[in-house]
């Protein structure tokens, strides 16, 4: 039986760290543009002092003003802030409905947040944050498509919730960081980023919720994750952050005794899914030492030498449309180098190894299912009627497409999402990490 990580809720048992990724979206280009006009703030100072007392009543400018920054660089970054939302605040003196102003000028509080040196209290990185929220609520009611307004507002909340531990606070925090992030994703549904982050505020949720709540929660988390990568394969960031949840879930299923679904997917099976997405990412981006370390906690639940194993029913080879009498439910691999059919004739394996042919797999290759990844030209669900029952799965190769059926529709996902996370490796020029990962 496998070895796992202790399954307590202590802080003694291994947790996989969430990789959040990028900020804002365009605060870095906001920056970028107002440094340059930082030089001129001095000839400028005359024609802003007839608004200084506008600002001294303003409650934001006011924190903003406060922000200290905890070195030099901090310093300098906040000078050019203090001077970006004198711009947006006098913009809104001349249009109060200026919603892009308003959005710019929430950026530059919640840059102002990041700023704030950690033992502060005046101002507090919570009350930049507070107002950045008020200043995304004042844009988006005055225009309602404004995606990157409902992104950056969620992370702001996320970032209040954070503040608050696992109370009942942090949780109507975290509940509305997930509505905004639901929000930019349907004005702008081609953005990994902004699913990935929702994955992340419905994982920090499910951790307050109530025991009955939690199941459905992390199951939509594996959704936006899974949806994340659907849009950009080679998205570490959300590839991981698909195989700590599963990891969470695995963990509760093995503490808890009960089955996550009708279908009784088992802890280890939870475990190996995983490994399979934190294996991925790692070799995807083997210098990123928080990948490194969850792959020495998980690789031991991975099938090894192979990524991923299990059953798929397959027609004879070569005939594709063969009555489904004829299709059988055999055993495949999937490793760094093919998805690969286990033959078993008079009760001996007889498959491809790692390291070369055996005599047993050159006399049978002809009767086993190869794909070989460098042949694959897309991978996809299919629904045909000329397919047995079930969830279908069509591999479109060099030589022609190659048709085979999952055992359910949720371990479909787990085909498509391996062979096609094999395959980006494979494009990105990785294979070789992922050879080490599997065969060492």
């Amino acid at each position: 039986m496998m070895a796992k990580p202790a399954s307590t809720d202590q802080i003694s048992r291994p947790e996989l760290r969430k990789d959040e990724g990028n900020r804002t979206f365009t605060m870095r280009e906001l920056l970028s543009e107002l440094k340059n006009d930082e030089d001129d703030v001095g000839s400028r100072n005359s024609q802003e002092s007839t608004h200084q007392q506008s600002y001294q009543n303003n409650a934001a400018m006011e924190l903003i003003n406060s922000v200290t920054g905890a070195d030099d660089e901090g310093r300098s970054r906040q000078r050019i802030l203090v001077y970006a939302a004198r711009r947006y605040a006098t913009a809104l003196q001349r249009n109060p409905e200026d919603y892009d102003a308003l959005y710019n000028w929430a950026l530059v509080l919640q840059e102002s947040a990041d700023n704030v040196s950690p033992d502060s209290t005046s101002p507090s990185k919570d009350a930049l944050l507070e107002e950045a929220c008020k200043k995304y609520d004042e844009a988006t009611r005055l225009c309602a498509t404004l995606h990157d307004a409902f992104y950056n507002w969620a992370i702001a909340i996320s970032d209040r919730a954070k503040m608050r531990g696992r109370t009942k606070e942090a949780e109507e925090l975290w509940e509305q960081a997930t509505k905004n992030y639901e929000k930019a994703v349907q004005l702008n549904w081609n953005s990994p980023q902004a699913l990935n982050n929702w994955g992340l505020a419905l994982q920090e949720l499910s951790a307050i919720v109530p025991a009955r709540e939690k199941q459905k929660i992390v199951r939509t988390a594996i959704s936006k994750f899974r949806a994340a990568i659907q849009l950009q394969f080679d998205f570490h960031r959300a590839i991981y952050n698909l195989g700590t949840v599963l990891y969470g879930l695995a963990e509760d299923t093995s503490r808890t005794g009960s089955s996550t679904n009708a279908k009784e997917v088992t802890p280890n099976e939870l475990y190996s899914q995983s490994a399979i997405y934190i294996a991925a990412a790692h070799a995807l981006k083997p210098n990123y030492s928080v990948y490194s370390s969850a792959l020495r906690l998980v690789r031991s639940m991975l099938p090894l030498p192979h990524l991923k194993d299990g059953y798929l029913t397959a027609p004879p080879v070569g005939n594709t449309t063969a009555p489904h009498s004829d299709w059988k439910r055999t055993k495949f691999f999937l490793n760094h180098e093919a998805l690969q059919q286990v033959i078993r004739i008079e009760q001996k394996q007889v498959s491809r190894s790692l390291s070369g042919r055996t005599s047993d797999v050159a006399n049978m290759d002809k009767m086993a299912i190869r794909v070989d990844i460098p042949d694959i030209v897309s991978v996809s669900a299919c629904a045909d009627l000329t397919l047995p029952p079930g969830a279908g799965l069509c591999i479109d190769t060099t030589h022609g497409p190659v048709f085979l059926v999952a055992d359910s529709w949720e371990s479909l996902d787990g085909w498509l999402d391996a062979i096609r996370l094999v395959y980006t490796i494979y494009a990105r020029g990785r294979t070789d990490v992922l050879a080490g990962i599997i065969t060492a």
